[in-house]
């Protein structure tokens, strides 16, 4: 009896263990589901993804082909901060001018017979840059140096006449006093020795003449040697050799120019400034500089004058700036670019205090 009411117990009793088996496999059963699903779902967007994203096989060779042809750029080094002195600086464009530059021309009308200079050459003050058909020149000046000693010449004879007259005065007049000679006789020495003397006035008048006349004709023959007027460069040539010029412009094929020389020593850089702006720029004052033809390069340069006048139609005052050092590569009619440096005023007056301080 005993052993049948432990038999119906251990049958009722609840198994724990297996109980816990299918509660565990329950509980993971969804989250393996969600895993399986994700793994599905992330596999079918990825495939979609690089079949949209695949490019095709022509177009990857030509990219590679591309990069294979592009040159490795280098690492653009850092930039240097930027350079508190010029925060707020005004700026402004203009031009590289020359204060010296001329058209080089004859004074007279003539053929040029030879051209001695090119484009970019250099000249000094002085030298001939051309020639003009001078034969009629020359005979002119020797016919006048003839005419000089023509002239020269008669003095000389005249000069000798007028002393031959002299002694036959005085031996007259002396002869006139001791009553051996009469009073016309000594009228008519006197009257020659006169004579004689305005003759040799009149040679000596007709020679300063003819040297004036031969130095005339001496510069027109010099006139024919086309000069340089200052040492400079050789910028442009009009001239060819056979053509005709002249100071005049006539009509026809005639020139008026040789060639153009600039003074590469006197450019400087000409900006118009808003007159709005104008109170802060101060003769002295420090200037950056920058032409468009080297944008990387930032030349140094100061006020040199503020011209003291407007342009009415623009609304600007034209200033003058020079470079604090020469370059050749500086070229007249260059574009540029300035800026004034923020701090130029200060400087300026500064400056212009120190000035008044030391005249005091």
């Amino acid at each position: 009896m005993t052993d049948d009411k432990s038999k119906l117990l251990r049958s009722l009793s609840i198994d724990r263990s297996a109980n816990k088996a299918e509660r565990s496999s329950r509980r993971w059963l969804p989250i393996s589901a969600a895993i399986v699903a994700c793994v599905v779902a992330f596999a079918a967007f990825g495939a979609y993804e690089f079949r949209r994203q695949d490019p095709p096989k022509e177009t990857a060779s030509q990219i590679a082909q591309q990069s294979a042809a592009q040159p490795q750029t280098p690492q653009q080094p850092p930039q240097a901060p930027t350079n508190s002195k010029t925060a707020g600086s005004l700026a402004a464009s203009g031009y590289v001018v020359a204060r010296r530059k001329a058209t080089v021309a004859a004074e007279i009308t003539g053929k040029v017979v030879e051209v001695f200079i090119d484009e970019g050459m250099t000249v000094t003050e002085g030298q001939v840059v051309a020639r003009l058909d001078s034969v009629l020149a020359e005979r002119d000046y020797e016919l006048a140096r003839s005419r000089v000693e023509t002239a020269d010449a008669a003095i000389a004879a005249i000069t000798a006449d007028l002393e031959d007259a002299t002694r036959i005065m005085t031996r007259v007049q002396t002869l006139s006093q001791k009553n051996f000679a009469t009073e016309a006789d000594l009228t008519k020495a006197q009257a020659r020795v006169g004579v004689l003397s305005a003759q040799l006035r009149q040679a000596q008048s007709q020679f300063e003449t003819a040297k004036i006349d031969a130095k005339r004709s001496a510069s027109m023959l010099d006139k024919h040697q086309i000069r340089a007027p200052f040492s400079g460069v050789v910028i442009d040539r009009s001239a060819q050799p056979g053509e005709m010029i002249s100071p005049m412009s006539v009509g026809g094929y005639t020139r008026t120019g040789i060639c153009t020389i600039v003074d590469m020593d006197s450019i400087e850089i000409e900006v118009d400034v808003n007159e709005a702006f104008i109170g802060r720029v101060v003769p002295g004052g420090a200037v950056n500089a920058m032409l468009d033809a080297y944008p990387d390069w930032t030349i140094p340069a100061s006020v040199i004058a503020i011209v003291p006048t407007a342009n009415r139609e623009k609304a600007t005052v034209k200033v003058r700036i020079r470079f604090d050092k020469k370059d050749p590569r500086i070229l007249p009619d260059m574009a540029v670019k300035v800026n004034f440096l923020a701090d130029a005023k200060e400087n300026g007056k500064t400056k212009g205090a120190t000035e008044t301080t030391a005249a005091n």
